[in-house]
């Protein structure tokens, strides 16, 4: 680490070590594009932005470190350059996003079921936890069994364990070829599709439902793309790059307008849900996103009897996304790991 970041990294700590003794809350403050899903926590702003700057990047051993207030565009331009990737795809939510505050709140975009969560690419992580130490966590190589995982506990946290200095990733080569068939079909009839697809030894990286049309993307060598292609049928979409990233980045149609929008995590193979609003299927089947005015209790309950769990993830005028209630054994576990890294509860209290 440089003079430079190492001082900021030591003034973040003396901050929250400051915190402590004054019994004041901090709101941890990056580039503020998460902010619809994270709240506007109480008490004083902790800016974090400044420490910024990829740390170290192998393209060989397919890791990247880099500091938590880096924009993500910096990153994945640096793994283009290469040939490579952020396998987990990312969203944004806004053009200055950095990498921590994706990891913090553990986004992870539509190849997720097929190349694995920002969670699973986590190798390590330096942070400061809510008693202003500084403290190290995991390597920076991809086989690394020493100890707790602590670092991929910070993955989806939203900053309440603790401050995020430094994350290390695995990275993964872009494919050599990429393409999204379109096919016109049911709701039901697409669940049972993707589901089908899943367990083929298919070069799937994506797989969506909206508007009466199943969306399936292929990535891989061109050979092994074209023979998919040839097996599936369906029709080409012209602009794949730009269908996916406007799932992603919820600029699609689906997502505009005032209706409040669920995120309902769901066994894949669950078919259609009774629930009204409109739908849109994401990740096989496994992510469903739905725009309704129905009571929240009337969704979290279907969602459970379907064995899973609905967030509302954006609302006009709410403060954050409200989550589903967890189970008493889950909840406590959660209170203990706060109180051992965040004794003092001063970091991103609501």
């Amino acid at each position: 680490m440089s003079a430079a970041n190492q001082d900021i990294a030591n003034e973040l700590a003396e901050a929250i070590k400051a915190a402590v003794r004054k019994r004041t809350p901090l709101t941890i403050t990056g580039s503020g594009s998460k902010r619809f899903y994270t709240g506007e926590a109480a008490g004083e702003k902790l800016d974090v932005t400044g420490h910024r700057g990829i740390v170290s990047y192998e393209p060989t051993e397919l890791v990247i470190t880099a500091r938590a207030g880096t924009p993500l565009a910096e990153i994945e331009t640096a793994l283009a350059d290469k040939g490579q990737m952020l396998a987990f795809e990312p969203p944004y939510f806004g053009p200055a996003a950095t990498l921590g505050g994706t990891i913090a709140c553990g986004f992870s975009g539509p190849r997720r079921p097929y190349a694995g969560a920002a969670r699973d690419h986590v190798l390590g992580a330096r942070l400061i936890n809510g008693r202003g130490e500084i403290l190290h966590f995991g390597g920076e190589v991809m086989k690394n069994v020493a100890g707790y995982d602590v670092s991929r506990l910070m993955v989806g946290a939203r900053g309440t364990l603790g401050v995020l200095l430094e994350i290390s990733l695995k990275v993964l080569p872009k494919p050599a070829r990429e393409i999204t068939l379109g096919f016109a079909t049911t709701v039901d009839k697409a669940i049972a599709t993707m589901n089908t697809w899943s367990a083929q030894p298919l070069p799937l990286s994506a797989a969506c439902h909206v508007d009466d049309t199943l969306y399936v993307r292929l990535s891989g060598s061109e050979l092994g793309v074209q023979a998919a292609r040839a097996k599936l049928g369906g029709k080409a979409l012209d602009k794949s790059d730009e269908f996916w990233g406007d799932i992603r980045e919820h600029r699609h149609g689906f997502f505009q307008g005032d209706a409040p929008l669920w995120r309902l995590s769901v066994p894949p193979a669950t078919a259609s849900m009774d629930l009204p609003g409109q739908w849109l299927l994401d990740w096989g089947g496994a992510q469903r996103w739905l725009r309704s005015d129905a009571p929240a209790a009337d969704i979290r309950r279907e969602t459970e009897t379907a064995g899973g769990h609905a967030t509302l993830f954006r609302r006009a005028g709410q403060n954050g996304a409200s989550f589903h209630p967890l189970p008493p054994a889950v909840a406590a576990l959660q209170q203990n790991l706060k109180r051992a890294f965040d004794p003092e509860g001063r970091l991103n209290v609501a």
